[in-house]
This record gives structure tokens, sequence and C-alpha cells, in this order.
């Protein structure tokens, strides 16, 4: 009973000896010891939350479609009045609205060369919208692989530390060091390198649903030009 009081008091000593010693630990702590590797993974970190702030209100705008609109343009067409129907387009600044009146100013041709240029015009449009998601795909493959680089540099300053010590011997704050920044870095790319996915995997997926949406007006259109006069 003697010893294992001893030593269950031994152990509540280093307790509070680790305790007492150990610094708060906080996401600014843990980036200081990533080097300047994390400098560049924040610069990441910044673009991505900026691409994906910027995408997501021009694709959101370009999602708000009036439901009346292809109403009043059936209305227009039908009583023979285009220009009104092509100031109705101009005053909605919308993928399809701009898709609308291309295919207006084509009334009269083929319908062959209708549908060329209106679907011109939703390429271009989707093109628009798609900006700068690449740069964002980027991030999020490149962030990771950059996390992983610091690591390989943080366990190459570690041997190296090691190495040029004289005795032979294992110096724990040259390992912990390395082996600490090694691991900051990684955490700092998957950190950046996972948010930047989610947030490019929604996007594309609003994308798409403006697509489908444009698709859905486009027949709609060329519906309204195949009908019987």
């Amino acid at each position: 009973m003697i010893f294992l009081q001893n030593v269950a008091d031994t152990a509540a000593v280093v307790n509070e000896a680790v305790e007492a010693a150990a610094e708060p630990m906080n996401l600014w702590t843990m980036a200081t010891y990533g080097g300047w590797i994390m400098i560049i993974l924040a610069a990441m970190l910044a673009l991505a939350v900026y691409i994906f702030i910027e995408r997501f209100i021009t694709i959101d705008r370009a999602s708000k479609e009036d439901t009346s609109f292809m109403d009043k343009i059936k209305d227009y067409v039908h009583e023979g009045d285009i220009d009104a129907a092509m100031k109705l387009c101009k005053s909605k600044n919308t993928p399809t609205a701009r898709m609308v009146e291309k295919g207006l100013t084509r009334i009269g041709r083929p319908m062959s060369d209708v549908l060329v240029a209106v679907e011109n015009v939703g390429n271009l449009e989707v093109a628009k919208l798609e900006k700068s998601l690449v740069i964002m795909a980027s991030i999020s493959s490149g962030a990771p692989m950059l996390g992983f680089l610091g690591t390989v540099i943080g366990m190459v300053n570690t041997f190296y530390g090691m190495s040029q010590m004289g005795d032979g011997g294992i110096n724990m704050e040259v390992l912990s060091s390395g082996m600490y920044q090694a691991m900051v870095t990684t955490i700092g790319g998957l950190i950046v390198g996972i948010l930047a996915y989610f947030a490019y995997n929604y996007l594309v997926a609003r994308v798409d649903s403006v697509v489908r949406q444009i698709e859905s007006y486009t027949m709609e259109f060329l519906d309204l030009l195949n009908e019987p006069a």
C-alpha cells in the first residue's frame, strides 16, 4: 500500500509539472511553428474564401429568375412586338434573358441558326459562372501537397540537426521541434484543402443547377418559336 501511495504521489507531481510547463494550445501558436509554408497556406485560404464569396454571390444572382419572364416574352412574340421583348430582356441582368435576347435577334432565320446562336450565348454564360473555379480546385488539391512538403522539410531539419550533434545522442528538443513543424504543416494543408474541396463541390453543384435552369428556358423559348402562327 505504501508503494502504491508513493507511485500515486509521484504521478501527481509529474502531472502538475507537465501542466505547469505546457503552454496553452491555440491555432495561432500552432501556425507560428509551421514556418513560411503556413504563410502560403494562409494566403491560399484567403484566396479560396474570396473566390467562394464572389462566386456564391454571382451564381445566386444568376439563379434568381422572374417566373413571369417567359410568359411576358410569349405574349410579346405572339403580338409581334419583338422590340418590347428585346427591351424586357435588356432590363433583366440574367443569363436566360441574354440568351433569349440573342434568340430574338435571329427570328426569321432557320431554326438551326437560332439554336446555334442561343447555345453559343449559353456556353459563354456557363463559362462566366465557372470563372475561378479551377483556382479553387487547384487549392483543394495543392494545399495538402504543400502541407506534406512542410512535413518533409520538418523531418529533414530534424535529422540534419541531430546529425550536427557531435556526441551522437538524441536531443529531444531538436527532435520535438522538427516533428512539431512537420505535423503542423500537414494539419494546415489538410484544413485548407478540405475546406476548398467542399466549397468547390458546392459551387459546382450550384452552377449545374443554373445550367439546368438555362436549358429549361432555352427549350421553352425554342418551343415558342416553333409554335404555329
